[in-house]
């Protein structure tokens, strides 16, 4: 199976596509991204692909997330949100803890930005969520010196937002406060973001608090739905 799925994949193979790819999720040296490879493949086809394999095994699944290319690992990902889902409908707790436990062994693989926002939600933040008692996972990897954990820790709370619970967003926004990445700072000013859209007041009182001293691109990310005259208000405050 995962054969067929790898010769399907590079039937899309795009050589210019790929090139661009590399130049946008900071492939070159130094860069967050340093080494990365792409081969030029777009999001829909690999979702559309990813669909065809949803009973792919474990084994195979850990061959896919440990490759070189990205698109390898990022239908990886895919494949294992499906699974995770899977478990939901069908109130399967093992299989869910599978998939969750194998995420959190393979973190080294999870390396680039579109990597952790598309799956951390959907498996640690889901998992989590419905087992509290795991909740200090956040936290671990929110002081985690990786760049990717961190996004992950932050990302994965988009689904307790989503669920209208903001209380573990806020406190690890607070902790991130302070990073030193660019990447973090837009993923916690879009969690902020994400809280304003169901609840504008929460958003107000934590930025009132900590506007002066956060990034100005996790504020900018934070405020960008606000109306014109309050956004500059905050702008110009700071």
């Amino acid at each position: 199976m995962l054969i067929k799925l790898k010769n399907e994949i590079n039937e899309h193979c795009d050589k210019k596509r790929a090139i661009n790819y590399q130049r946008f999720f900071k492939t070159s040296k130094g860069d967050y991204g340093e080494g990365d490879i792409f081969i030029g493949v777009t999001v829909p086809i690999l979702r559309k692909i990813s669909k065809k394999y949803i009973n792919i095994n474990f084994i195979d699944l850990q061959k896919l997330i440990k490759s070189k290319i990205h698109e390898h690992r990022l239908i990886a990902l895919y494949l294992l949100v499906i699974k995770f889902n899977q478990g939901v409908k069908n109130n399967d707790d093992k299989q869910k803890k599978m998939v969750y436990d194998f995420y959190l062994n393979n973190l080294k693989y999870v390396n680039n930005w579109d990597l952790v926002d598309t799956s951390a939600h959907y498996i640690i933040g889901a998992y989590v969520f419905g087992n509290p008692t795991v909740k200090d996972i956040l936290y671990d990897l929110a002081k985690s010196d990786d760049l990717w954990e961190r996004r992950i820790s932050m990302m994965s709370t988009f689904y307790f937002i989503k669920q209208g619970q903001f209380k573990d967003t806020l406190k690890i926004s607070k902790i991130l406060l302070n990073d030193d990445h660019d990447l973090i700072h837009k993923v916690v000013g879009w969690m902020l973001r994400e809280i304003g859209k169901r609840d504008v007041q929460v958003e107000y009182k934590f930025l009132d608090k900590y506007y002066e001293t956060m990034p100005r691109t996790m504020l900018r990310y934070a405020i960008e739905k606000f109306p014109e005259p309050i956004r500059k208000s905050y702008l110009n405050r700071k």
